[in-house]
C-alpha cells in the first residue's frame, strides 16, 4: 500500500578495505537521507480521522459518565476528587 513515488533504491557498494559496519552505516545514512523510511512509517502508522458520529457518539458516552460520577460524589457513595494543584497541562 506504498505510494507508486517510491520508485527510489537506495544501492550502497562496499568499497576495497572499507568494514562491514562502516558499509551498514552508509546504507543508514542513505535510507534517512532518501526519506524511504519517513514515507513508510507515516502510510505504517496512519490513523483515520474519526467521523462526525463517531466523534460525537464519544463525547456524549463522556458527558454522561461525569453526570453519573458527580450524581454519585453527591449521594456520598463515591469520594470527592482530590484537588490537583500545579500539575502540567
Amino acid at each position: 500500500m506504498l505510494p507508486s513515488t517510491m520508485a527510489t533504491n537506495v544501492e550502497v557498494r562496499k568499497g576495497g578495505t572499507e568494514n562491514t559496519s562502516s558499509l551498514i552505516r552508509r546504507f543508514t545514512k542513505r535510507m534517512q537521507g532518501s526519506g524511504v523510511l519517513r514515507l513508510v512509517r507515516s502510510v505504517r502508522f496512519h490513523e483515520r480521522s474519526k467521523s462526525k458520529f463517531t466523534a460525537k457518539k464519544q463525547r456524549l458516552k463522556s458527558i454522561a459518565r461525569k453526570e453519573h460520577i458527580d450524581e454519585q460524589i453527591k449521594l456520598g457513595k463515591m469520594p470527592e476528587r482530590p484537588v490537583r494543584r500545579g500539575h502540567r497541562r
